[in-house]
């Protein structure tokens, strides 16, 4: 149960910022970001944390935007986080638009007006100078989306290890409260052979059959039992033209899980796979593209109780059932140490990673009220 006192507190801000809220996801949202290349975002948000209350904002080496706050001799943080990159490689202006109910723009809601109500939530912890028993860590990550392999979160924990002890992501929509990761592997598999005259060097060995077979013995694996576990080929491409023996040719393959166990055992299998292809007239290469790691060992008892209180938060605005499906978000890298960590969705909308991504307006409310009042929720009571 919300205290009366934060509910209200956050429901009068929220009501107080409407017009700044839409206005600064307005701004926000037409700012490219693409994984890796977030550097316009993250001077924007740094700026922007250091006009608003939070003057020792900085953007580290990995592009992340850390904004210390009550940090000076505590040995314990506690980490609020958006991310800021979007899955779209546009590095020019983003398309935005809106109707009287409706926001539209590429990664509008995933993750930009989580991480505007990031911002505003933090300004007013900021302004009104709420006191906590832990140091807190208001992060504007880089690196969420695809194949920017939850670096930016990575190196965020690799500079401040386990004096982190809690972790908050808001990402996704109304509903969520993931506290199980979906980890991931991913690689490029390659193969180059000597290639040929479709007719008169016929028999030689062609590099995109090598792959096929691959995908065949690849498709042929069974899964782990003990957790949902998947595989896919999603990029299959070589050859030059139809009467030449292909001499090149690669593949994009990943495998998930939310058991790091199983994401172990599926790459000792996706290495039998490999072996059984190669031969001395192609040449096979393996790249690792990214890893995202599965759940670690974690006390089950304080990650409920964490996830539970995010519940009763979110319970408090939204009527809706609750979504506690496994997700692959930033909290993978917490929960991967045994860390709490529970990402968290404070926006409506849908069409997320299409270009016709939208958000509804009125819904950027109730997620402000949302994450104002975990971040107050934690000033003043047990996480776990």
């Amino acid at each position: 149960m919300l205290h009366p006192e934060i509910k209200k507190t956050a429901e009068n801000y929220a009501d107080q910022v409407r017009a700044e809220q839409l206005a600064l996801l307005k701004t926000l949202g037409v700012i490219p970001a693409p994984s890796r290349q977030e550097n316009l975002r993250a001077v924007f948000v740094r700026d922007w944390m250091r006009k608003n209350g939070l003057d020792k904002a900085f953007i580290d080496d990995a592009k992340n935007v850390v904004a210390p706050y009550d940090c000076e001799g505590k040995d314990s943080f506690i980490v609020f986080a958006a991310h800021t990159d979007v899955v779209f490689p546009d590095t020019e202006a983003l398309p935005l638009t809106e109707d009287d109910e409706k926001l539209y723009a590429p990664g509008i809601g995933d993750d930009t007006s989580n991480l505007v109500n990031l911002l505003l939530a933090a300004r007013y912890i900021a302004q009104t100078h709420v006191t906590f028993p832990f140091g807190v860590l208001f992060v504007a990550n880089a690196c969420e989306e695809g194949l920017g392999n939850l670096d930016g979160t990575k190196a965020l924990f690799k500079t401040y290890g386990r004096k982190i002890k809690a972790f908050y992501s808001f990402d996704g929509y109304l509903s969520q409260c993931t506290n199980c990761s979906v980890g991931s592997y991913r690689y490029r598999v390659s193969c180059s052979t000597q290639g040929g005259h479709s007719y008169l060097d016929f028999g030689r060995t062609n590099a995109i059959e090598v792959l096929c077979r691959l995908v065949e013995a690849l498709y042929k694996v069974e899964v782990p039992a003990e957790d949902k576990t998947t595989f896919n080929v999603g990029v299959i491409e070589g050859g030059s033209t139809v009467n030449s023996i292909a001499q090149r040719a690669s593949m994009l393959y990943e495998f998930r899980s939310p058991s790091q166990k199983c994401l172990e055992e599926m790459e000792k299998k996706f290495n039998t796979a490999v072996d059984s292809v190669r031969g001395d007239d192609r040449e096979i290469t393996i790249e690792l593209l990214g890893v995202r790691p599965g759940n670690g060992p974690i006390d089950r008892s304080q990650l409920q109780t964490f996830t539970d209180g995010s519940a009763g938060v979110i319970s408090a605005f939204y009527d809706g059932a609750l979504d506690f499906q496994p997700f692959s978000t930033d909290s993978n890298i917490p929960l991967s140490l045994g860390i709490p960590g529970n990402t968290i969705g404070t926006v409506a909308g849908a069409l997320a990673h299409t270009r016709s991504e939208w958000i509804d307006k009125a819904s950027l409310n109730t997620g402000l009220k949302i994450a104002l009042s975990l971040m107050l929720r934690a000033g003043r009571e047990p996480l776990f």
